[in-house]
């Protein structure tokens, strides 16, 4: 029978582990409050010192991650439709990142887990990485 779930006892290092993908987790969503979304719905990673896109610059074109910054500003920002529309497959993932920091941090707490099942996890991997192709694909077409 396929459960969608599973139970997991977490050992110390497991708990260590976890413990260090919710910081870096919160880091990020930090890191894209501190930020300004870029009205041109890219671009926003240069309040970092990043550089341009490179994609862009050598076929002024965008990438299909140009966004995914933006959209993770928007997204902790509540600005879901500017966050599709910058990227989509950002927006998911920004989503994705919020939604994992409190269930991450009760299995610290608790030493135990309600773990997706791996076809469940893929698929939605999976899911991310057609919506921001096809949103891509849409974008350099038009």
């Amino acid at each position: 029978m396929w459960a969608p779930f599973c139970r997991v006892e977490l050992s110390s290092q497991a708990r260590g582990a976890l413990a260090v993908i919710v910081g870096g987790l919160l880091v990020l969503l930090t890191t894209a409050l501190w930020l300004q979304p870029a009205t041109e719905g890219r671009g926003t990673h240069q309040q970092l010192g990043l550089p341009p896109c490179t994609f862009v610059e050598l076929f002024q074109q965008p990438c299909p991650s140009c966004g995914m910054t933006t959209a993770w500003s928007h997204v902790v920002r509540g600005h879901w439709l500017s966050a599709l529309a910058c990227n989509a497959g950002g927006a998911m993932l920004a989503v994705t990142a919020i939604a994992t920091v409190p269930w991450a941090a009760v299995g610290v707490v608790r030493g135990r887990l309600a773990v997706p099942g791996a076809a469940m996890s893929v698929a939605w991997g999976v899911t991310i990485i057609i919506v921001t192709l096809f949103q891509w694909l849409a974008r350099i077409s038009l």
